[in-house]
């Protein structure tokens, strides 16, 4: 078994792992960092696919990105957070336990990079101004082009779902009625009112 493939072996079993352990956790901070780590494991794989737009992606988006919105969506779901912010030294080995490996796995994939290019083995050799992104995008777009939209169509309804569960009326919040603003007219805008002028008193 070659370098690569136990890579691939090594790397899909963290994955499997983080993954179970992000719906298996009670913890919120918890699964939030195992999904920090499934998303760096995924686009680990994908480099050693030479996927390199679809690795840097994952971790831009999804790790820089999505993982911030998850944790907003926690905060104001009113779920008890104080428990959470309290025991920070009781979540700081989780955490830095999952940042040595993933320091680990930039390690390997930088290893078998190297070893590779010092073997002369490749993956796969592809022609000069090969672009995986264009090959990305033509398919998806022509082959897949329905389960994308299928895709684009969950997520829709996942951010409604969203919205849906964080739109409480909480007393002593104002809240703006969009209708009510869209339907005013001038005469509920402005009022005109005659002030007597005032006698110069000289």
């Amino acid at each position: 078994m070659g370098f690569e493939k136990f890579l691939f072996y090594f790397f899909s079993a963290i994955l499997l792992f983080s993954a179970v352990r992000v719906i298996t956790v009670r913890n919120s901070v918890h699964a939030a960092l195992f999904l920090v780590l499934a998303f760096f494991t995924s686009s680990g794989l994908w480099l050693l696919l030479q996927a390199e737009f679809l690795a840097i992606t994952l971790v831009l988006v999804y790790v820089g990105a999505v993982m911030v919105l998850f944790l907003f969506v926690v905060m104001m779901l009113d779920i008890n957070t104080a428990p959470l912010r309290e025991g920070f030294v009781r979540n700081a080995p989780l955490g830095i336990t999952i940042a040595l490996i993933i320091a680990v796995e930039m390690i390997l994939i930088i290893v078998s990079q190297s070893s590779a290019d010092a073997h002369g083995v490749a993956l796969q050799v592809y022609p000069k101004g090969f672009s995986n992104t264009r090959e990305l995008g033509s398919v998806l777009y022509t082959m897949h082009a329905y389960p994308f939209e299928v895709a684009a169509v969950i997520l829709l309804v996942a951010i409604i779902a969203a919205i849906a569960l964080t739109m409480r009326h909480r007393e002593g919040v104002k809240y703006v009625n969009p209708a009510a603003q869209v339907r005013i007219n001038r005469e509920g805008r402005v009022r005109l009112v005659n002030i007597s002028r005032e006698k110069d008193p000289s």
